[in-house]
């Protein structure tokens, strides 16, 4: 065994021994776990700031000094993970008092400092934004009010979008071009992604440069004929104020998106023909500095294309194309080698895996194989040809980072086998800091060498263990339970007192959503504290990952298409049904509850499983999958033109008069996602149907309600009270 994975061995022993003793040493008086101590932070491990790899053997890290009042970017060695230099100090700025994100140009000579972000949506903001030369020191304003600012590769301009339109400035000349002229609010988009781009296809800027600067690619959207979805955001004044955006709900119209090249000396753009698509969810440019490669996918997402798109000739050519009866992720996994072979992860073989391909689009090697699936693609070491990712090799529920040579063979485990491995490679993958964890593990950081040698524990949260120690806590039992014909991932928490011959009131969890987990041999945040609170009080808690879920293999994951939530509704009930008939299960007290598609499920599972359920508390829940989004929604249930019965029938909306329990409704009114109308048409249909119910609507707050002083404990609060007052005590 090597000295790294025998120390990392010992810590991990050390913690579940420390463990053990505290859950058998039952006669000493065990602090309580309270709302305050989850909400105000007591039980929050410390974690690694968000390192950004730089090249060579080197990352940077953003440094707040509260004793001098100063934001540096600092420069640190893998190696060592001792700091060689502070890169830019706020201290030394005079026309900009502080900063709070920072991007380097690729040679790492210039710095984008931004600064006074205002939050559109989940992922994008605007702010202002500085340019920085490292070397002369010269701090030159690259614009206020503007978003995604990014230099050329030969780090004389910078490409920006504000007001929808694109913008390059010269930093040198300081002189700006405007690259589009037709950007409108709720009408034209240049650059940067629409609301449901954002939200599903994650990533927002929209334009890239070639790797010889001549020319800029983007996107460019019409969203003139999307519907216009609106919000009343209450704030502070007399009057609120109306949020008006476009929203393509499930068969409704979404943005015209076309592909655009901009060329830096004739000043021209050219509109790239892509052929028939609906979705141009990714480009990039390859090695070929004339040459992208964009990706389309049709309306059902389940014809994917590869297409090559010449610069100097402003013209495409299909390379590549992958289809499937159900639908296709998209990943950020695209890579390009030297010789402009591609890598490519695919569910092809009914497993998600790494593939090599020729410029041509030809197979040259699947590289990994098996009955698991590979969960994170972290890049190619092209000197060593050797691969490295994340796999579920070792059970679904454990994460291992893994090497492979670039023809498949050397496959090695660089990691733990068991718990939750997360790596941070540097650029050139000679080092990574991987955080461990497990359900009673906190994260443990540490330095690993590119072959897999630990080389040091940066932090390994000690300290929050021993603090633990004096509460009142249960670890998870992991499971399987059989349930309509598939061995289930389960968890369950017994209180710590637990006696067999008592019965318990139940409290099941779950999201449930395609591809998803909450079943992962990993530490988890907040929910887990209340969980333990809840069963502390004399409550066991439950949570089963069904059907649709993920890291089973694609059949498992796509069984729920065209059918979302009803296989998933069935699963929850039918494992409800199963536990009750363990003694110490008491069956007249068994509740649910679930966030967001959770929350959908936990109002299916007590209308449809009232012979089952009692309560239910559903937070931000979809209640009919025609009010949400084109993108997500239509990849698993088509369109409701196309399928409206896999809409309609699992809908609760159509069916609250099937309400017998005791229900919680929860939801923030400036939800863009999932919005308020969700629970309006619930609770309409509910009033119609003469059903008392309990509602929580929290004005202003988005998906996850909580922004604002104590909005998260106010509503956990909420919740415990309503558990425990509708989920009777042990007997």
């Amino acid at each position: 065994m090597k000295k790294g994975f025998l120390l990392i061995t010992i810590l991990i022993l050390v913690s579940c021994k420390a463990f053990a003793q505290t859950n058998s040493k039952q006669t000493i008086t065990k602090k309580e776990i309270t709302l305050e101590k989850i909400w105000n932070g007591t039980f929050s491990p410390k974690r690694m700031n968000s390192l950004n790899s730089m090249n060579g053997d080197f990352y940077s890290l953003l440094n707040n000094d509260r004793a001098t009042k100063s934001v540096t970017v600092d420069k640190y060695s893998y190696k060592t993970l001792e700091k060689v230099e502070t890169i830019v100090n706020s201290k030394d700025l005079k026309d900009l008092d502080g900063f709070s994100s920072y991007s380097f140009n690729n040679d790492e000579t210039k710095i984008i400092l931004g600064t006074d972000f205002q939050k559109i949506y989940r992922h994008s903001f605007k702010g202002t934004f500085y340019g920085y030369d490292i070397a002369s020191k010269k701090l030159t304003l690259i614009g206020k009010n503007i978003q995604e600012p990014i230099f050329s590769p030969d780090n004389q301009k910078v490409a920006y979008a504000k007001d929808n339109n694109i913008f390059i400035k010269n930093i040198e000349k300081n002189s700006i071009t405007q690259v589009t002229k037709d950007g409108k609010i709720n009408s034209i988009i240049n650059g940067i992604t629409d609301w449901v781009y954002e939200e599903e296809f994650a990533f927002v800027r929209a334009f890239e440069w070639s790797n010889d600067s001549k020319n800029l690619a983007f996107l460019r959207f019409d969203e003139t004929n999307v519907p216009t979805f609106s919000m009343d955001i209450v704030g502070k004044g007399n009057y609120p104020n109306q949020q008006v955006f476009k929203y393509p709900k499930a068969g409704e119209k979404n943005a015209n998106v076309t592909l655009h090249m901009y060329n830096f000396s004739s000043k021209n753009s050219k509109k790239i023909a892509l052929g028939d698509y609906e979705y141009i969810p990714r480009i990039k440019w390859t090695n070929d500095a004339n040459i992208l490669i964009a990706t389309t996918l049709n309306r059902h997402q389940n014809n994917l294309k590869l297409h090559t798109v010449n610069a100097l000739k402003s013209s495409s050519t299909l390379v590549f194309n992958e289809t499937d009866k159900a639908y296709i992720d998209i990943t950020d996994n695209l890579t390009f080698l030297n010789d402009n072979s591609f890598i490519w992860t695919s569910e092809e073989d009914g497993f998600n895996h790494i593939y090599h391909y020729d410029f041509s689009g030809k197979l040259i090697n699947q590289i990994t194989k098996g009955n698991w699936e590979v969960t994170k693609y972290y890049g190619f070491n092209e000197p060593k040809k050797m691969i490295y990712y994340q796999s579920v090799e070792n059970g679904s529920t454990n994460r291992g980072v893994y090497s492979i040579g670039l023809d498949g063979q050397n496959k090695k485990l660089l990691s733990n086998k068991d718990g939750q491995n997360t790596a941070a490679f540097s650029k050139n993958l000679n080092y990574f800091i991987n955080t461990f964890s497990s359900t009673e593990i906190p994260p443990i950081y540490s330095l690993f060498s590119g072959e897999g040698e630990m080389l040091k524990v940066i932090k390994d949260n000690s300290q929050l263990k021993d603090d633990l120690s004096a509460y009142k806590m249960s670890p998870k039992e992991f499971s399987t339970i059989n349930i309509n014909g598939n061995d289930l991932n389960m968890w369950m928490l017994k209180p710590a007192n637990f006696d067999a011959k008592k019965e318990y009131p139940m409290l099941m969890f779950q999201y449930s959503g395609p591809g998803s987990q909450q079943v992962a041999n990993k530490w988890n945040a907040s929910n887990d504290y209340w969980h333990n609170m809840l069963a502390q009080t004399g409550m066991i808690i439950v949570c089963v990952d069904g059907r649709g879920t993920g890291f089973k293999g694609a059949d498992f994951k796509k069984s729920t298409y065209l059918n979302l939530v009803k296989f998933e509704t069935e699963d929850q009930i039918a494992a409800a049904k199963k536990l009750a008939e363990r003694s110490y299960i008491d069956e007249n007290n068994i509740g649910i509850w679930g966030w967001s598609f959770g929350g959908h499920m936990s109002t299916n599972a007590l209308l449809k499983g009232s012979d089952i359920f009692t309560t239910a508390i559903a937070v931000a829940p979809v209640t009919s999958w025609r009010f949400y989004d084109t993108v997500y929604t239509e990849r698993f249930l088509r369109t409701p033109q196309e399928n409206p019965a896999g809409y309609d029938e699992n809908s609760p909306v159509n069916y609250a008069e099937k309400l017998k329990g005791n229900y919680l409704l929860v939801h923030g009114t400036g939800d863009d996602n999932v919005h308020v109308q969700n629970s309006y048409r619930m609770i309409n249909s509910l009033i119609e149907a003469n059903k008392q119910f309990d509602m929580f609507i929290v004005p202003d707050r988005t998906h996850g309600i909580y922004k604002g002083k104590n909005t998260r404990l106010n509503l956990y609060t909420k919740m415990t009270n309503f558990i425990q007052e509708n989920l009777n005590k042990i007997n």
